[in-house]
């Protein structure tokens, strides 16, 4: 399940983006200003960041460079939320390292639709980094040298699910990709994880790469 942090000072807004995106199978954590988005960040990186740019304490600019500052929040999409929808700032924004400039009021369906888009680059840019890494620790092991990866002590189902997060999909793509409801996606992740004694998505990705498991090839 991907986590999103809503970052806006007004209440009313993130209440029902939060309802909104719940629905759809987010996890969904909210701040009221850029310095409380910015510690929520520092604890628990979110997978996507969606944020007004005029706020108090800290607003979204501030909060975008702060947040891009730091090593974990290099790759993390962002998109800004604007009721001033001039030139200049989207400028600012793109130039702070925001990917995407949504002017208020705006239709729910069109943040949605901005937010898959994110992710799913952000799929993509992780699965090819976790590639090109599983590529270049091939190169630098002799072939006798390599050990075989251990079965994985999984049913059939659930290592169908593995391989796919282990691709960086969402729990709705990979629902869609195999034909099963995103709450049976989180269950199988929920057995994978425990058998596995792993905590998230993370540490699974990282277990896969460590470990030598690699995809096959119709994935």
């Amino acid at each position: 399940m991907k986590k999103i942090l809503i970052v806006d000072d007004d209440i009313t807004l993130r209440t029902a983006l939060t309802r909104y995106l719940e629905k759809r199978d987010y996890l969904v954590r909210d701040a009221a200003s850029g310095l409380e988005g910015l510690a929520i960040f520092e604890k628990d990186p979110p997978d996507l960041i969606v944020s007004d740019v005029m706020m108090p304490e800290m607003d979204g600019f501030e909060f975008c460079r702060q947040m891009r500052a730091s090593r974990e929040g290099q790759l993390i999409p962002l998109i800004f939320l604007s009721s001033r929808g001039d030139v200049e700032d989207r400028i600012q924004g793109h130039i702070l390292g925001a990917d995407d400039y949504l002017i208020k009021p705006f239709e729910p369906r069109e943040l949605v639709a901005k937010i898959e888009a994110q992710l799913e680059r952000s799929r993509r840019i992780h699965a090819e980094i976790v590639r090109l890494m599983q590529q270049a620790k091939v190169m630098t092991v002799e072939p006798e040298a390599r050990p075989m990866p251990q079965p994985l002590p999984l049913t059939p189902a659930e290592e169908k699910v593995f391989w796919e997060v282990v691709q960086g999909y969402t729990n709705r793509q990979i629902g869609d990709r195999l034909f099963i409801s995103p709450r049976t996606v989180q269950t199988h992740l929920s057995n994978i994880l425990g058998k596995l004694n792993l905590d998230n998505r993370a540490q699974l990705v990282r277990f896969a790469f460590e470990n030598g498991y690699q995809a096959p090839e119709q994935h």
